[in-house]
């Protein structure tokens, strides 16, 4: 492929057998030589005029499980649950010498703990091998993978085709709120700003129309749906409350007494 990328990309020199015509036939393609740095080890080349999260979609669906191999450097972390093993007590020391913690249970071996054998971006070693092979674990998959993506003139990485346009939009919101709450605590007013500072203002206006006689249109029709709202008060709450005001009522009584003979300090 990278010889064939090369080859069109060359432009034809001259003497060269149907020279004139391979001059006009030639277009400049810089864009393929970004094609040719990404064709790296086992690597495909998909054309398609489809959607190409669609296409990702398909390679996805098309997985076969596949044993680690020796040497091979793992993709991703592989761990061995805790549970019984099906292997019989003789091999116990084969698990003792990756350093998983075993017992023996109903005449197998059972893992106590869960144990992550192959770490990402590691060397797989024999023995691991050996280990999942024991187990019957065949943790890897065989698949197509999306590297990056030419669209347009433009090499682009895979994680593109994720980005929705419910990505864009959550994106959006969050970043919106963000500049929405700099611009409150900053006091620097931007558009999306206003709305909450508007609203502020009508709740200290509201809030003093309810403690003064002071009113407007809006706030008379809030002391007008919160006077025709029903209270609810239980019975007992009300009998306190009277016997809360009787007692006021009768100390400020005595005190008004006491002032009236100048208090007890005279006698």
């Amino acid at each position: 492929m990278k010889a064939s990328i090369t080859e069109l990309c060359t432009p034809p020199e001259e003497g060269c057998e149907n020279y004139q015509e391979l001059k006009d036939a030639f277009v400049e393609r810089p864009h393929l030589q970004k094609v040719i740095a990404s064709l790296n080890g086992n690597t495909s080349i998909i054309f398609t005029n489809k959607d190409l999260l669609e296409i990702a979609d398909i390679l996805d669906a098309n997985v076969r499980e596949a044993p680690a191999k020796s040497g091979s450097i793992a993709p991703k972390d592989v761990i061995v649950p805790a549970g019984p093993t099906g292997l019989d007590p003789r091999q116990t020391a084969f698990f003792g010498t990756l350093g998983i913690a075993t017992k023996i249970q109903k005449a197998q071996i059972e893992i106590l703990n869960d144990n992550t054998v192959i770490t990402t971006g590691e060397k797989i070693t024999p023995g691991q091998v050996a280990l999942l092979e024991k187990l019957k674990i065949r943790p890897f998959e065989y698949k197509m993978t999306v590297v990056s993506m030419l669209q347009d003139g433009q090499l682009l990485d895979s994680a593109v085709l994720r980005i929705t346009p419910d990505v864009v939009r959550a994106k959006f919101a969050m970043r919106a709120a963000n500049i929405t709450a700099l611009s409150l605590g900053s006091g620097y007013v931007i558009p999306s700003a206003a709305p909450h500072l508007l609203m502020k203002a009508f709740k200290n206006l509201a809030a003093i129309s309810f403690a003064t006689d002071y009113s407007f249109p809006q706030a008379a029709a809030l002391k007008a749906a919160a006077s025709a709202a029903p209270v609810a008060s239980s019975g007992g709450a009300t009998k306190a409350a009277e016997k809360e005001e009787s007692e006021k009522k009768e100390s400020s009584d005595a005190g008004m007494a006491m002032d009236l003979f100048g208090g007890d300090d005279e006698y």
